[in-house]
Order: C-alpha cells, then sequence, then structure tokens
C-alpha cells in the first residue's frame, strides 16, 4: 500500500515538474525581451536627463559654451567655458561620486551636444 503511495507521489512531482518546465520555455523569452528593453529605455531616460541638465547649464552660463570633452562618463569633466566655469554635477542628481549609472560614455560638444556611447 506504503509502495503505490510513494509511487503516486513520484508521478505528481514528475508532472508538476514537466509543468514548470513548460512554463519556463513560454516565459523566459519574454523575460528577456523585457529586460532588453528596459535597459534600452534606462539608456534613454538618463541621455534625455543629462542633456535637460546640459540646457539649464548653458542657459545659466554667460558665455553659453561647454569646454568640449569626451567620452567619458565622468560629469565632474563637463564644464562651461565661463571663469570660473559652471559644472554639470551642479545640475544632475543622483549620482554616485560624479560618474552616471548606466555604464554609458558620453561626449559633449561647446555648442552643447550630447552624443551617448553605448556599453
Amino acid at each position: 500500500m506504503q509502495e503505490k503511495a510513494g509511487l503516486g507521489f513520484f508521478y505528481e512531482t514528475v508532472a508538476v515538474v514537466v509543468i514548470l518546465g513548460i512554463l519556463a520555455a513560454v516565459a523566459i523569452p519574454d523575460i528577456g525581451r523585457m529586460v532588453g528593453k528596459s535597459k534600452s529605455e534606462s539608456y534613454e531616460s538618463e541621455l534625455h536627463h543629462i542633456q535637460t541638465a546640459v540646457t539649464q547649464m548653458l542657459t545659466d552660463s554667460a558665455t553659453g559654451a561647454l569646454q568640449p570633452v569626451g567620452p567619458t562618463a565622468d560629469m565632474g569633466q563637463v564644464k562651461t567655458s565661463d571663469t570660473p566655469p559652471l559644472v554639470l554635477t551642479d545640475y544632475l542628481h543622483g549620482l554616485d561620486e560624479n560618474s552616471v549609472r548606466s555604464g554609458c560614455n558620453y561626449i559633449f560638444t561647446a555648442n552643447g551636444t550630447v552624443a551617448q556611447m553605448l556599453p
């Protein structure tokens, strides 16, 4: 009697494992797409945040020009050509030691154009 109960438990366990395997096979590709999409959205959001900060910094600047720099992830290197210069880190919030979080590097031109280099 106990042997039949043990065999029934084994079949139930195998059935559960098979069902979980099927669900995983269906779900894993969707999860991969979601992760990829969230990274892409993160890069776009960070670029937009930096572009907005550069625009604000150039608006506050007397010269309206940046010292060209890049590629860099250190926003402390991005400065206006004013004396004393305005620094981009003063316009960005949430940085860890002046660096962006995404791992992207950025190139800044004198007219304030920002180009993102994906990792």
